[in-house]
């Protein structure tokens, strides 16, 4: 398969979608832990992932609660059915990281583990692993940053916007 990357602006800064051209691999955004780095032998098209591109804007233009697009992450298949549970929490809720553990049959001992396949999750916003907080209600991190964690779940209505 040969790798295709698009950027595309978004109110969170430059957003990286790579993949094969339609399929997803990996959407980042700058700064982002263990984000990909454009690689030489990869190709840029600013046509690719189109679908991606409208569905992201529609979401950011609050016309968007759920993406429906071909993604193929890759990833061991216990990171895989976490993955796939994220796409489970609605738009506008959040959930913390025991009761997703318990939805995916893993036991308490291993939630570190539930926390650890979140933060690997390629695919920020997409599969929405911003949904998921701590027992407690604090922002747990998150790949792009716990203040772009803030900004998303304020966005969908999960938290209430500060007034300064």
């Amino acid at each position: 398969m040969e790798t295709t990357y698009r950027t595309i602006d978004s109110p969170l800064g430059e957003l990286l979608l790579v993949g094969d051209g339609s399929r997803l691999t990996s959407l980042s955004m700058p700064g982002q832990r263990n984000a990909p780095a454009v690689r030489a032998e990869w190709r840029g098209d600013d046509t690719a992932f189109g679908e991606a591109a409208r569905q992201l804007a529609d979401y950011f233009a609050g016309r968007r609660t759920r993406f429906a697009l071909e993604l193929a992450p890759t990833g061991t298949e216990f990171q895989q059915r976490v993955w796939q549970a994220l796409d489970d929490i609605p738009y506008g809720d959040t959930t913390t990281y025991g009761r997703l553990a318990e939805r995916l049959g893993v036991p308490r001992a291993e939630i570190r583990a539930v926390g650890a396949a979140v933060g690997a999750n390629p695919l920020l916003l997409v599969r929405p692993c911003h949904r998921v907080i701590g027992a407690d209600g604090t922002m747990r991190g998150y790949a792009g940053g716990v203040e772009r964690k803030v900004r998303l779940l304020t966005h969908e209505g999960a938290l209430q916007p500060t007034l300064l």
